[in-house]
């Protein structure tokens, strides 16, 4: 072989090598659209637990990169492990903490999170001021592309329940139709994380159902996560952490269990037990007060009617009032034609030992309990109640 020929073979290999140190397999990179300012930076930031996944301020930053003019980045200083890990990549400018993370809307979530495997080579495309809405990932994995989807999923559930609207919360006159649309948003996220394969496809949709860790409403999601997961991953230490979260001992009353049989202290000074006055077909065990708005609406509109309708075809009806004033509870329950059935309260206000054994915070809130007090469905308001009962008591 010629002296020049080997000469251009090294040099050839020199160059494959220096090309191969540029583009190390190990990196993440990626290109902005949008107008660059010279602070631009993008975190690297990792979550050390469930709780602090898409939780703002709270993940743990292990790298940054400034963004070029170009809108170019990349980061070189991921950490050296065998495992794949929960990155969460945000773009921040100068004035905001470097963990800092828009959960309220996701059209401006400045946030993706994604799994990173050590070998892998992520890059990623995404416009500046649509960061989480537009990211987007060059070849990814199946994992990945369930991150995508799920994105994909909030931001059209966030459009049709949620975008653009406002609801009069102050006197409580759409507290209900609020926390609905919420409900059906949540249920996307929760059909996603009911049907993936991919278990951090699943929890961040966990998170995004409720980036406060609040799932008063929702608790058998947390359940049926913790079952789903366990069969599958059980020495998992993410699904371990689930599975602590989700503890029957610190949710309310699930739908299929049996309603705790509590002692009651009635308006009319007796105390009953639940069980003992259970109807022959369906009980209504309501959670309200005098000051609740929408509550004194479901009294009048709706719980009236039922009980006129019903009550002598098996319903019955219990109330808890969180009351800590029994002349307003009594003219409360009086003024909406709510005295005509069963009404409770220990007069301790938000203190209520009732809602501590149930483990509730909010009202309106109400359980539905068959014959034997087995709890078939809860938190059913206005005409779904309605249509509930009607169904239930003529089947």
């Amino acid at each position: 072989m010629k002296t020049s020929s080997i000469k251009n073979t090294i040099k050839l290999i020199l160059l494959s090598i220096t090309l191969m140190a540029c583009h190390s397999p190990t990196d993440i990179s990626g290109q902005l659209e949008g107008t660059i300012n010279k602070d631009t930076k993008i975190y690297l930031i990792e979550p050390n637990g469930l709780r602090e996944v898409a939780a703002s301020y709270l993940g743990k930053v292990i790298d940054s990169t400034l963004v070029n003019s170009d809108g170019s980045f990349e980061f070189q200083n991921l950490p050296k492990t065998k495992e794949a890990k929960l990155f969460e990549l945000a773009i921040q400018q100068s004035d905001k903490s470097p963990n800092y993370l828009q959960t309220d809307n996701p059209n401006k979530a400045n946030y993706m999170p994604i799994l990173w495997q050590p070998g892998e080579s992520l890059q990623i495309a995404a416009k500046l001021d649509e960061f989480q809405k537009s990211f987007s990932i060059e070849y990814p994995s199946e994992t990945n592309k369930g991150l995508l989807d799920l994105r994909d999923i909030k931001q059209r559930a966030y459009q049709t329940f949620l975008a653009g609207k406002h609801w009069n919360v102050e006197n409580g006159s759409q507290l209900l139709e609020k926390e609905h649309a919420i409900l059906q948003y949540q249920n996307k996220l929760i059909t996603f994380a009911d049907s993936t394969k991919y278990l951090m496809p699943a929890l961040v949709a966990l998170r995004w159902v409720s980036p406060e860790n609040d799932y008063e409403r929702v608790p058998e999601f947390l359940v049926s996560q913790c079952e789903k997961w366990t069969k599958k991953q059980p020495d998992n230490p993410w699904v371990k952490q689930l599975c602590a979260e989700s503890d029957r001992a610190n949710l309310p009353v699930l739908i299929g269990d049996v309603f705790p049989n509590l002692e009651l202290p009635m308006l009319t000074k007796d105390t009953l037990t639940i069980k003992s006055q259970l109807g022959n077909k369906l009980t209504i065990v309501d959670l309200w007060a005098s000051w609740c708005a929408p509550c004194r609406k479901e009294n009048r509109e709706v719980l009236v009617p039922l009980w006129d309708l019903y009550h002598g075809q098996g319903l019955q009806i219990i109330a808890y009032a969180l009351e800590s004033d029994e002349t307003a509870w009594k003219e409360a329950a009086e003024h909406d034609g709510a005295s005509k059935w069963l009404q409770a309260s220990d007069l301790q206000g938000d203190d209520a030992p009732f809602l501590k054994k149930i483990r509730i915070q909010t009202i309106p809130a109400n359980f539905i309990l068959d014959d034997k007090g087995l709890v078939i469905a809860k938190n059913i308001h206005g005409k779904a109640l309605l249509d509930f009962v009607k169904t239930y008591i003529n089947k």
